[in-house]
């Protein structure tokens, strides 16, 4: 009878409302007498059971049940623009709104995830719509992995003022360096520490070491400090060293620094030109030098020059530029050098280069006392030359 259609209907309302039988009101039910209320419940069941996402289809109520993150999920899955919502109730209206757009796989798994009978989907950034480039994720990760042994260096030297006793601290400029091995060294350009008579690394981390110098290679514009004070419980992380014989023009290069003291600054390019060769800053011709159009700016100097692999390809060091400013032609030594230099530097504290152990005149002077062939100056105790024994100085041969 009607009476009896009315008790069903408002014991379903009263159980599925929110889609939940513990939720169902004994009060509105106190008034059916033990057999109708016994049949409602039979029915009501039997109806939740049979049809549950005709119920979701026709009400949509069930998304108040997820989260602002897993409501973004969705949002962001079909592709739904909600910029402008502000909170979650807004979010829920949007979603609502576009439930006929969805896809039937999306739409299962929003009414599975909204009933409870799938775990809720993961939101980390890989599985919510990942709006970065799979270059753009190549980057940083290449930036992740390298910027830890990346450092700041600055330096500076002590004067002592007139009438003072004291010794005052001066600044002389700031630079770049990275890791060389796990016993501390660090690599960095001459120039960065050039006339200072002390250096403090800042690791990535900002904790600060004092550095101090190995030893240095000015014809090649290196340096190598080595961090004082560092515990051995404390790891540290070298940078991985490539190689820069093979580099290809075009290919995508790195090159992380401080320019301007703006610490663990990443900037883009590729390798503009190979073997080239440019003036040191002794005047002599540094061979073999990477070019990239990657911004290097004061402050970049000594930082490293990295493949997409994250592995050392040439150490930043010069850009030729009127202003001073990066202008898109950027120089590195290339790592090739940088690893023969600097294995030298640790194990003998200076560069050895081969020579014959004689010092010549300038080839205008020997023509103007007349003489043929080299005038020799002087011979080199102990040298080549020397223990030859057909060397002497003052003879043109």
């Amino acid at each position: 009878d009607s009476q009896l259609q009315r008790d069903r209907a408002s014991a379903h309302d009263t159980m599925f409302g929110a889609r939940n039988v513990g939720l169902f009101s004994l009060r509105r039910a106190a008034g059916l007498g033990q057999s109708r209320l016994r049949w409602c419940l039979g029915h009501a069941l039997t109806s939740s059971t049979l049809h549950p996402k005709d119920q979701h289809s026709d009400d949509f109520s069930y998304t108040d049940a997820l989260s602002v993150s897993q409501l973004k999920h969705f949002l962001d899955s079909a592709g739904i623009d909600y910029r402008d919502c502000y909170e979650k109730k807004e979010l829920a209206e949007r979603l609502h709104g576009a439930r006929h757009s969805l896809t039937p796989s999306l739409r299962s798994e929003l009414e599975s995830c909204a009933s409870g009978s799938q775990p809720r989907p993961d939101l980390t950034q890989k599985n919510r719509g990942d709006p970065l480039l799979q270059e753009e994720r190549r980057t940083i990760e290449v930036f992740d992995r390298s910027a830890p042994s990346v450092v700041h260096i600055t330096t500076s030297s002590l004067v002592q003022r007139q009438f003072s006793l004291d010794l005052s601290e001066i600044p002389l400029g700031t630079g770049s360096g990275f890791v060389w091995d796990r016993d501390g060294h660090v690599v960095t350009n001459f120039h960065v520490v050039q006339n200072a008579q002390r250096a403090k690394i800042s690791m990535a981390d900002n904790t600060m070491f004092e550095g101090k110098l190995v030893g240095a290679e000015p014809d090649k514009d290196l340096a190598v400090l080595r961090i004082d004070g560092l515990s051995p419980s404390r790891p540290i992380v070298p940078l991985a060293v490539g190689s820069s014989h093979g580099l290809r023009v075009g290919q995508k290069v790195f090159a992380i620094g401080n320019p301007f003291g703006l610490d663990q600054t990443l900037t883009t390019g590729v390798v503009s030109g190979v073997g080239r060769d440019v003036k040191g800053i002794t005047g002599r011709t540094i061979r073999g030098v990477v070019q990239t159009d990657a911004a290097i700016n004061p402050g970049n100097s000594g930082g490293p020059l990295l493949d997409s692999q994250g592995k050392l390809i040439g150490v930043n060091t010069m850009i030729l530029s009127p202003s001073g400013a990066s202008s898109g032609v950027g120089f590195a030594v290339p790592a090739d050098t940088v690893r023969r230099v600097v294995n030298q530097i640790i194990r003998h504290g200076r560069v050895i280069k081969p020579s014959l152990g004689v010092n010549c005149a300038a080839d205008q002077q020997a023509r103007q006392l007349g003489l043929g062939g080299v005038l020799v100056l002087s011979v080199v105790p102990g040298s080549g030359a020397d223990e030859a024994g057909r060397v002497r100085p003052g003879r043109a041969g």
